[in-house]
């Protein structure tokens, strides 16, 4: 259910923010930086990781997305900013292993410091940031409602890429983001 920016948009980024720089290594061998992806109309940023029971409900949507919105413009961007000593799953080639066996078709980055989950205030996995062309927040929050996709009602993100997409602010453009809370280092 949607929720009043006033509610929410104090979690994470404030909306109208410009994207945090990065500059993280993805599952490729590949350094992957905010300038990466200028040439986007949209960059999905989605703090991610392996082990989670929603990001796994949620990849095979993921994949979905970047197929259905790569030749407009718009990259998700996945980012895996667990501790990988509590969670092994989560490590770097742990990473590299489920991006193959889930057909990742976005790039997948390890944010080992912590430092970009940080700046982008992220609380959970997954927890969405849509950024227009100029890197300006439009929509943060969840990619839909439901982490079973038989029950999902709205599409959140997709709504909002959409809209971002046509040139308007979209009509929701903060919701309440649900998952595994992101694993912070001691």
């Amino acid at each position: 259910m949607p929720t009043s920016p006033t509610t929410l948009d104090s979690v994470g980024l404030p909306l109208g923010s410009l994207a945090g720089d990065f500059e993280l290594k993805g599952v490729d061998g590949k350094t992957h930086a905010l300038r990466s992806f200028s040439d986007k109309k949209v960059l999905v940023v989605i703090f991610s990781c392996n082990h989670c029971p929603y990001v796994q409900a949620y990849e095979d949507r993921m994949v979905q997305l970047q197929k259905d919105y790569s030749a407009k413009g718009v990259t998700l961007v996945a980012i895996n900013s667990n501790d990988d000593a509590g969670y092994l799953e989560d490590s770097y080639p742990n990473m590299i292993k489920r991006a193959k066996e889930r057909g990742f078709n976005f790039p997948y980055l390890r944010d080992d410091t912590q430092e970009i989950a940080k700046k982008y205030g992220a609380i959970c996995t997954p927890h969405v940031f849509a950024f227009d062309q100029q890197r300006r927040l439009q929509y943060k929050g969840r990619i839909d409602d439901n982490r079973n996709f038989e029950l999902v009602k709205t599409k959140d993100l997709r709504d909002a890429l959409d809209a971002i997409l046509a040139g308007h602010k979209p009509s929701v453009q903060v919701t309440r983001p649900f998952g595994c809370s992101v694993k912070w280092k001691n």
